[in-house]
């Protein structure tokens, strides 16, 4: 089991992932037609852009990177499966 490092203070967000232009927003290719997943963008800052991909002018979380390559080796890992 993976053990998921967690940082500190909750991550920074942005009102509107409109405002992020030229970053390359990838998805799951888990995800369906749908649309019911999420998208991820590496940020120059560093830091990794999170939105709803249903809602793409919508909100966006700015995790720092580390923290969320953390959390996607415990989902691949299946250390954050319910019991």
């Amino acid at each position: 089991m993976t053990a998921l490092s967690l940082s500190p203070s909750p991550p920074r967000h942005i009102s509107s992932s409109a405002t992020l232009v030229g970053v390359a927003w990838r998805r799951s290719s888990h995800s369906t037609a749908a649309n019911n997943c999420v998208e991820a963008a590496a940020l120059p800052s560093g830091r990794v852009a999170v939105r709803d991909s249903k809602d793409v002018a919508g909100p966006a979380l700015l995790f720092p990177t580390a923290a969320w390559t953390s959390f996607v080796h415990a989902l691949a890992d299946g250390a954050l499966r319910s019991a």
